[in-house]
């Protein structure tokens, strides 16, 4: 069982914290479809800017399952560390310091993972968080700044000698982006050097892909981003491979239906109607990305603004997929 200060793991499976994606409505969904541990899009540590209607809708953490997990970024320590107090008097029960985003917009602010090219800030940071609050803090990080500056082992130590409890390791650099695939021995040598638990992250797409990555990393629990878009019950298949090494039947196609039909009536409900049907082409985009006909369907969905008629276009989308009426 995994622990994170008093907080046990339901499992080793990992929602990844992504910006625009991992608001409540999909931790929630994630939350229930097995995931152990789901943590909050990034929230910035400049809480001039918590006044902007997309921050305060970060910050909502009510009626969440424990343990509540909030990621802060930013690039200065007494900014974090307020940050953190404040996310923790809002309901946070982890603090997550992202090092690993690689987002321009993000490093430019000398944040994300522009912070591992300044091994004492991210001492300093991680410092300063822990002291700021009496609650777990965890830390994401890349492999390091580019291919020929990998220094995940230092920042892994430091980290641990801060006092963060948990250690998330995407397998590639800043430079990489998303590009290329993730390299799991530097997770490996991480997972050597240091006590406290660390998550293997990048490119883990299936329940063998994941049991591959924990052989190989012996890390202590897996952390799924981009996979999860349009997939929610990935953290199911996964947890029930990794316990019983039994593959679970894929999600039919009226249990999908059921859960991007929630899925929509959530996000309807949390940003309102007109801002949550426009959040939801995305979300919709990803759950029909492999189904027949989808591309002309999503044409035709992105282009409707209203809440209701977005159920009615699912509805009639998914009766033809189960007539047979869609060719692939």
């Amino acid at each position: 069982m995994i622990s994170i200060g008093p907080y046990q793991l339901a499992n080793r499976v990992i929602l990844a914290p992504m910006a625009g994606v991992t608001d409540q409505p999909f931790r929630q969904l994630c939350r229930r479809l097995g995931a152990g541990l789901v943590v909050s899009e990034m929230v910035t540590s400049d809480t001039r800017l918590w006044n902007s209607r997309k921050s305060r809708l970060r910050l909502v953490h009510e009626g969440e399952p424990e343990p509540r997990s909030v990621q802060i970024a930013g690039g200065d320590p007494e900014m974090m560390a307020q940050a953190a107090r404040m996310n923790a008097e809002l309901g946070a029960q982890i603090i997550d310091i992202n090092m690993g985003c690689p987002a321009k917009k993000v490093c430019n602010k000398a944040a994300g993972s522009a912070l591992l090219r300044d091994e004492p800030l991210v001492a300093a940071i991680c410092e300063a968080v822990v002291q700021a609050v009496d609650i777990p803090v965890t830390l994401k990080i890349r492999t390091g700044w580019d291919p020929e500056n990998r220094n995940a082992l230092r920042v892994a130590r430091i980290a641990e000698d801060s006092g963060i409890q948990a250690l998330a390791v995407h397998g590639r650099t800043r430079s990489e982006l998303y590009t290329g695939h993730a390299e799991y021995d530097t997770i490996a040598a991480v997972k050597q050097s240091i006590r406290i638990p660390v998550f293997a992250n990048g490119d883990i797409t299936s329940p063998d892909k994941a049991r591959q990555v924990l052989q190989h990393t012996g890390a202590d629990a897996v952390m799924i981003g981009r996979a999860a878009q349009g997939r929610p019950w990935i953290f199911r298949e996964i947890d029930h491979f990794l316990r019983t090494g039994q593959y679970l039947p894929p999600a039919s196609l009226d249990e999908q239906q059921q859960i991007l039909t929630s899925h929509l009536s959530a996000l309807h409900a949390f940003y309102g109607d007109e801002h949550g049907a426009r959040i939801a082409r995305k979300h919709v985009s990803w759950y029909l990305q492999t189904l027949p006909g989808a591309a002309e369907f999503r044409r035709e969905f992105n282009r409707i603004t209203d809440a209701h008629q977005q159920h009615v276009a699912i509805a009639h989308y998914f009766a033809r997929l189960l007539e047979g009426d869609l060719a692939a």
